[in-house]
């Protein structure tokens, strides 16, 4: 499997919520980002998380969009993360949504890994595409 790292910037922005998600302590956030290096793309997502009443404990939910060249390849695809943390204990997992693959990304399938330092963001892309039916 092709594995592939880089850097991306990314934008995130709160949205409004109906008035009972807001009380039962969801926010919503949108997502735009921009990949840079063998995955050349930008991304536009959105993000449901929450706060637990102990301190470092969250979680989170998004989805986002995907195009632009991966590996030469041109397309789009969509990731979908599930993230927690306990206690401050991060716990990230970030996959290709089956079947979303478009144009020369039809069958891809993956997993995305995000790493934080200095307030910049790397990910690293462990992906292949198969043949589609």
């Amino acid at each position: 499997m092709p594995a592939i790292t880089g850097a991306f910037d990314v934008k995130i922005s709160p949205e409004t919520l109906s008035d009972t998600a807001a009380q039962s302590g969801l926010g919503r956030l949108s997502l735009a980002k921009r990949y840079h290096g063998a995955l050349d793309a930008s991304a536009q997502g959105e993000m449901l998380s929450v706060r637990a009443a102990v301190a470092g404990s969250a979680g989170y939910v998004a989805l986002e969009r995907v195009e632009g060249i991966l590996d030469g390849r041109h397309g789009s695809f969509y990731l979908q993360h599930s993230g927690s943390m306990m206690r401050g204990l991060p716990s990230l997992s970030v996959s290709v949504v089956p079947d979303t693959g478009t144009g020369q990304l039809q069958g891809l399938s993956g997993s995305l890994a995000i790493r934080i330092e200095d307030g910049k963001h790397y990910y690293a892309f462990t992906y292949e595409i198969a043949e589609t039916p």
